[in-house]
């Protein structure tokens, strides 16, 4: 589990050595949120189901910015790394623990305080209001643990290393699964159960990260006096981690305003895209992963002044990826039925999830492209347009598009669903625009001018 060095050797192998694991860890990040929901549909009530479903799309919120905050230290610690500035990544990883243990605490007691209004926010039904509160009110006393998760697997991926957060997530998917059945299914613990295995098991994989690191040859050391907020250190991580995070929040809004919309057709039409909906969430993550090698591979080519590697790196996440995407895209087009069966017996749903995914078939090779430039973008640092080209593409193109289709008739899922690819078109050609536009600065930043 040594650091990836990206800025020397063989570009290929190093970025699928990396891919490989970061998609597998995304993968089980899917599965590990779907096992609260299995495990109480089958052993508890339909109120105590309703409570894990809304606590745990409120903590997911919570999470994605976090995550997005974290990423600020992905990109900070490559690119010191890169730069061979030791110290300064010593002092980078010092500033992040601080400020996100600080954060946590915070965030924490704001959330314990303030759960019943988060409840009535999330429209919780009365039946299982009071288990919605005692889920995110666990959850959040255990937010520094989720938070420590988190910022564990950014700093990793800045050093280059996908297998530690694949080894972290894998712990605590395999310990929420066997908690969730001791919790709810012996102990009849309901969605109070399925909170304090969520909690429990992010404890014990960050338990089992720090025992890994304690064994690992780091690129850096942090001293005690590096465990401290280094002010022109955090205006750096939230200046590349506020844009992302913003993103991703308003992001997840348009999709679930596209989701309002697709409800407005109807209950078989609304069954269909969310079974359309859980099976691009697996789709996605090869192209998200690659999103992910390339922030890393180029926040470390950035920081060592190495931009036409950064640029073979870009270029070669691109066909890597677009492989896969041909395979998503065919799978989605012409046996979307089979996947969607997966999820769903009943034979009118599954065809309108199908019909839906033929439009996901031509995002598959979109996503393919613009995921690797938007991870490239953020690596160089470059995180505000990475933000604002996903806004525009969210509430400029998809939600209007996806609106507009709903209205002709009659209604077609598969014109609703090209509002997505339609998005991820626009966004693409914002992202060729802008490489083209920044070129010569980042040529300039890799010759030292």
């Amino acid at each position: 589990m040594r650091e990836g060095n990206f800025t020397e050797g063989n570009i290929f192998l190093p970025l699928l050595k990396f891919t490989l694991p970061a998609a597998a860890a995304l993968l089980l990040q899917s599965l590990y949120g779907a096992a609260d929901l299995l495990v109480v549909g089958r052993y508890a009530s339909s109120a105590d189901v309703s409570a894990v479903s809304t606590g745990a799309q409120f903590m997911q919120t919570t999470v994605s910015l976090i995550s997005g905050l974290a990423m600020g230290t992905t990109i900070l610690l490559g690119q010191r790394i890169g730069e061979k500035r030791i110290d300064e990544a010593g002092k980078t990883v010092g500033t992040a623990i601080v400020f996100f243990a600080l954060s946590a605490l915070i965030l924490s007691v704001i959330m314990i305080c303030g759960t019943s209004f988060f409840a009535r926010l999330m429209n919780a039904p009365a039946e299982a209001y009071d288990m919605t509160c005692r889920y995110i009110r666990i959850c959040s006393a255990g937010l520094l643990f989720i938070t420590a998760y988190n910022l564990l697997g950014s700093l990793f991926r800045g050093i280059g290393n996908s297998t530690l957060p694949l080894l972290s997530v894998a712990v605590a998917a395999v310990m929420n699964v066997g908690l969730d059945l001791l919790l709810v299914r012996s102990m009849g613990m309901g969605a109070a159960g399925a909170a304090y295995a969520t909690v429990a098991s992010q404890f014990a994989s960050v338990l089992i990260s720090l025992f890994f690191i304690r064994r690992m040859d780091l690129p850096f050391s942090v001293k005690k006096d590096d465990l401290r907020i280094d002010r022109p250190i955090l205006k750096r991580i939230l200046g590349f981690g506020i844009p992302i995070a913003f993103m991703d929040l308003l992001v997840g809004i348009s999709f679930l305003v596209i989701l309002a919309i697709v409800n407005s057709l109807g209950l078989l039409a609304s069954a269909g895209v969310g079974v359309a909906e859980k099976v691009c969430a697996f789709i996605m993550l090869v192209p998200s992963a690659f999103g992910q090698s390339m922030a890393s591979f180029t926040s470390q080519n950035y920081g060592a002044g190495k931009m036409d590697r950064a640029y073979r790196g870009l270029f070669c996440g691109i066909a890597t990826s677009l492989f896969f995407g041909v395979i998503t895209a065919y799978l989605s087009f012409f046996h979307g039925d089979l996947l969607c069966g997966i999820f769903s017996r009943d034979a009118a749903v599954t065809a309108m999830g199908w019909e839906y995914m033929k439009a996901y078939a031509i995002d598959c090779l979109l996503v393919s492209v613009f995921f690797c430039m938007t991870g490239f973008f953020n690596g160089c640092g470059y995180t505000r347009f990475v933000m604002l080209q996903g806004i525009a593409g969210a509430f400029l193109i998809r939600i209007p598009v996806s609106w507009m289709m709903s209205r002709r008739v009659p209604v077609s899922l598969f014109h609703v669903g090209l509002a997505t690819p339609a998005s991820s078109f626009v966004q693409c050609v914002l992202c060729v625009l802008y490489y083209l536009m920044t070129k010569n600065r980042l040529n300039r930043h890799g010759t030292g001018q």
